[in-house]
């Protein structure tokens, strides 16, 4: 029995389709079969060298909130569902066996994330709720990563939780700390989940003041001289003077940051450096934010702009130009009429699927070349990369007793930083397309035989 941590229900975060499938496969009698799901992609985004998995977390707390409630059972009934079905979904509880990818690792396409075995209708009802976190959460984390890369040692802060939905802003903000940025500026993610939060003021509680002295004033006496000063609302030059003036009125040599949102951020975090330098302020950082996404930061750092802080906000959450992992959920094998699991896969043009579930063997060569072999016939327990998170519907979480949210998320981060460390070695984080990091290879044990795509010219395993 999954604990509920959710105090609403995530059952009719679904799709009509799913609950379409399960009134025919009562019918049917499919629906009481076993089958294995796998969510994977087919590819990666475009200049993207490699994945990074997040979300995991999420899914089960979707999944231990996966039920429905009296209204939801009416709703459905107005909808037009069977009784049959309504039956069925009024009593639905997850009693199947999930397995992943940790969060914080690395993966490639056709990279099995997942794997959700239970009744075909346990498992499909599933699809939805899962692909909406894990895809958002992947791209996000994904986006974060490299962001880390360019920043080069300099400390991130995640700031796009109004550029997104409320929801979705939370999930941005924990996918982004599993990936290595530093501080969020939502505080209903740091409460859930344990990060650190970091906010500094807008442009418009300076301009509610009389002036920006007063302003300064205000928020270092309320905050303390550590506090970060906006300086870029009306002059910078200006604003940089009167935010060290401030800070030595009360005693300090300077504020602990000042922010810049806009201008040519080169030329003016330079000249704000030196304009610190010659007030004494040698201390203060500077925080720069303003549409920022991995490539504007490379340039910025290879301009030699003299930033210490990274805000980066509507990129980030919206997974700097791949809005979405392109995670799809595939039935790869289902139980037949004689009781034995067997393998099935989509043949349509361009969406040719790898029938058979998947257990995943990693290699990493003397060299650092990363290779997966994705043996059908092998029991998943043989992993190096899966674990299991459910089994018959108990969570374990990463492999070991259920953990908490907020020790998940660090898990996972401290999995990140190790990952890095190897892609580093083999000069996988670069920000320029290349060659995915992953190299895999789906070998079918029952048979013998390899290959490394499904039997089509147009999708292949490594990319």
């Amino acid at each position: 029995m999954l604990e509920n941590v959710f105090q609403r229900t995530t059952s009719l975060q679904t799709d009509r389709y799913e609950i379409t499938m399960i009134d025919a496969a009562l019918h049917s009698g499919v629906a009481d079969r076993r089958a294995s799901f796998e969510v994977f992609t087919r590819c990666l985004p475009t200049r993207r060298r490699y994945g990074v998995v997040a979300g995991t977390g999420r899914v089960l707390e979707a999944i231990a909130a996966f039920h429905f409630a009296p209204d939801d059972i009416a709703y459905l009934s107005e909808l037009g569902v069977s009784p049959a079905t309504l039956k069925w979904l009024d009593t639905y509880e997850f009693r199947g066996d999930l397995w992943g990818y940790p969060e914080g690792e690395i993966y490639g396409a056709w990279s099995p994330l997942l794997t959700v075995e239970a009744t075909f209708a346990e498992a499909v009802v599933l699809e939805t709720v899962i692909l909406s976190i894990m895809n958002h959460d992947a791209a996000v984390a994904a986006a974060a990563s490299r962001m880390v890369t360019a920043a080069a040692g300099r400390r991130t802060i995640e700031m796009g939780s109004r550029r997104t939905d409320p929801d979705a802003a939370i999930g941005a903000a924990r996918a982004a700390a599993i990936a290595g940025i530093q501080a969020t500026s939502n505080l209903a993610a740091g409460k859930r989940y344990g990060l650190t939060t970091a906010g500094t003021a807008a442009h418009a509680f300076t301009m509610a003041h009389l002036d920006e002295p007063t302003a300064f004033d205000a928020q270092i006496a309320a905050q303390g001289v550590s506090t970060t000063l906006l300086v870029d609302t009306y002059d910078i030059p200006n604003g940089l003077r009167n935010a060290v003036m401030a800070a030595q009125r009360f005693g300090s040599s300077g504020p602990g940051g000042v922010r810049i949102d806009s201008g040519d951020l080169v030329a003016e975090t330079k000249r704000a450096r030196a304009t610190l330098d010659v007030l004494g302020a040698i201390d203060t950082k500077i925080v720069v934010s303003g549409d920022l996404d991995e490539y504007r930061m490379h340039e910025l750092i290879s301009a030699g702009a003299p930033i210490d802080v990274f805000g980066v906000g509507t990129s980030l959450v919206m997974g700097s130009g791949a809005p979405t992992a392109a995670l799809t959920y595939k039935l790869v094998a289902i139980e037949g009429v004689n009781g034995l699991m067997h393998g099935v896969a989509k043949r349509s043009a361009g969406k040719v699927g790898a029938a058979g579930r998947k257990t995943v063997h990693r290699v990493v060569a003397n060299d650092g070349q990363i290779a997966e072999r994705l043996v059908v016939g092998d029991p998943l327990e043989s992993s190096n990369v899966q674990v299991q998170l459910i089994s018959r519907g108990a969570m374990i979480a990463n492999g070991s007793p259920k953990e908490t949210a907020v020790a998940m998320v660090k898990d996972a981060a401290q999995r990140h930083v190790r990952v890095r460390t190897l892609l580093d070695q083999t000069n996988g984080l670069t920000l320029e397309p290349g060659e995915a990091v992953i190299h895999g290879v789906i070998e079918h044990r029952s048979t013998d035989t390899a290959q490394t795509a499904p039997e089509t010219d147009s999708v292949r395993v490594s990319r």
